[in-house]
């Protein structure tokens, strides 16, 4: 059976950890998205307020990892999908086999038609705006959104279609990114990347190491591997950050998160070192805040075990000590933590939110 690439239809599953709420502590949380969040007890995951009152209940199998997004959020039920309301009313039925989250007003939604997963898009009535005739597809982004034919083998290529349907994009791509400030990360083999612009013109050539990570461009600037070392480039293709680093992510905020010698450190637009190379692992700002680690290990990109997690601001002061086992965003003035294998919330003091 072919099966979907879940790369672009982000889910998350709530599992079966065990154990019993008191006093806001939850087996798994997730940061607030337009003003509720994800909690989850006994394998069902339900939503909170901000003053942590039960909203909607713990009845769900799984639940959207990126929260609400433009009032709707993805939830599933009995092995399907559909979509909720921030008062729980069900919008649009549970009856796919996988969805991704709502962008432009236009969601991605799959089922499984006998032995193959076929996907389009629908509008937020319900209504199945462009076919479901893809076996992979991206959100929408600046009017264009990815995806990838159906064909008789697994060598499909991508390319981008309008919310009409219309193909602006041939399909002709190996690998491809969503558009972002223009621009989208293709490749036209498995093992080089570049940029094109909404005409499907290469604007930045496809020179850069392939990394499935894909970074689109952020902030004006795009950051790209090239022969194992990790900089960044804008617009025009210039390089602006020499590549020197051994990992890195986009500008956030006006800071980028950078590696170098097995540390995490900051930089400013210019390249300027502004928090140093200490970190085990470090995310980046959010809500003028980073999440960092001290004493945890690597073991894939974004998976981190072990060591102590805590905040800094944006002068690298740790503003909220690093005593947790675990932690999430601040979004709505509130963060995830865990502590002694609970998850609650704390506000910008480091104080237990309720």
């Amino acid at each position: 059976m072919r099966k979907i690439l879940s790369l672009f239809l982000v889910i998350f599953i709530c599992g079966c950890n065990k154990g019993v709420a008191y006093d806001g502590l939850y087996d798994y949380v997730l940061p607030f998205s337009e003003g509720l969040a994800v909690v989850v007890l006994d394998g069902k995951g339900g939503f909170i307020d901000k003053t942590g009152k039960e909203v909607i209940p713990l009845k769900y199998d799984s639940v959207s990892r990126n929260g609400f997004s433009e009032g709707l959020i993805a939830v599933e039920l009995n092995d399907k999908w559909g979509f909720i309301d921030k008062t729980g009313k069900e919008v649009i039925p549970l009856k796919y086999d996988s969805v991704g989250d709502f962008s432009e007003g236009l969601a991605p939604v799959v089922v499984l038609d006998v032995i193959d997963f076929k996907g389009g898009f629908i509008d937020k009535t319900g209504k199945e705006v462009i076919p479901l005739k893809y076996d992979i597809l991206g959100s929408f982004s600046g009017g264009l959104a990815l995806v990838r034919e159906l064909n008789n083998s697994d060598l499909g290529y991508f390319g981008y279609i309008d919310k009409t349907g219309k193909v602006v994009i041939p399909f002709k791509y190996y690998h491809a990114g969503s558009f972002s400030e223009g621009l989208a990360p293709v490749g036209l083999s498995d093992d080089k990347w570049g940029f094109i612009d909404k005409t499907g013109k290469e604007v930045i050539p496809l020179k850069y190491d392939n990394d499935r990570r894909a970074n689109s461009f952020r902030e004006g600037l795009a950051c790209v591997e090239l022969n194992g070392k990790w900089g960044f480039i804008d617009k025009t293709g210039r390089e602006i950050i020499p590549f020197k680093y051994d990992d890195a992510d986009n500008f956030r905020e006006g800071l980028a998160r950078v590696k170098l010698n097995n540390k995490w450190g900051f930089i400013n637009k210019t390249g300027k070192e502004v928090i140093p190379f200490k970190y085990d692992y470090a995310y980046s700002f959010e809500s003028g805040l980073a999440i960092v680690n001290i004493g945890g290990k690597q073991y894939d990109y974004g998976d981190i075990r072990g060591g102590k997690w805590g905040f800094i601001d944006k002068t690298g002061k740790e503003v909220i000590p690093l005593e947790y086992d675990n932690a999430g965003d601040f979004k709505d003035g509130l963060a995830p933590v865990k502590l002694n294998d609970k998850w609650f919330f704390i506000n910008k003091n480091g104080k237990k939110a309720f």
